[in-house]
């Protein structure tokens, strides 16, 4: 799996956990689906960082975001 497209699923597959973490919250019952959600985005992030020989700065994550459009989208 390219590192990129690792980065930005995880990245993606986090921001999208946040809500049902803060809905379960709410309810009073437990984040389970959430945490493994969260555990998953943690994944892909540390094997896009472990993958990519020099790392990602954040100035440049924008533009991995959108290599990675521009790559997977017709």
């Amino acid at each position: 799996m390219d590192p990129d497209l690792a980065l930005v699923l995880g990245i993606v597959i986090g921001a999208l956990s946040i809500p049902s973490i803060l809905s379960a919250l709410s309810d009073r019952r437990a984040p389970r689906a959430s945490a493994l959600t969260i555990l998953i985005a943690g994944a892909l992030v540390l094997y896009a960082a472990q993958n990519k020989p020099q790392g990602y700065a954040l100035e440049e994550v924008p533009d991995v975001f959108v290599d990675v459009v521009a790559r997977y989208m017709p």
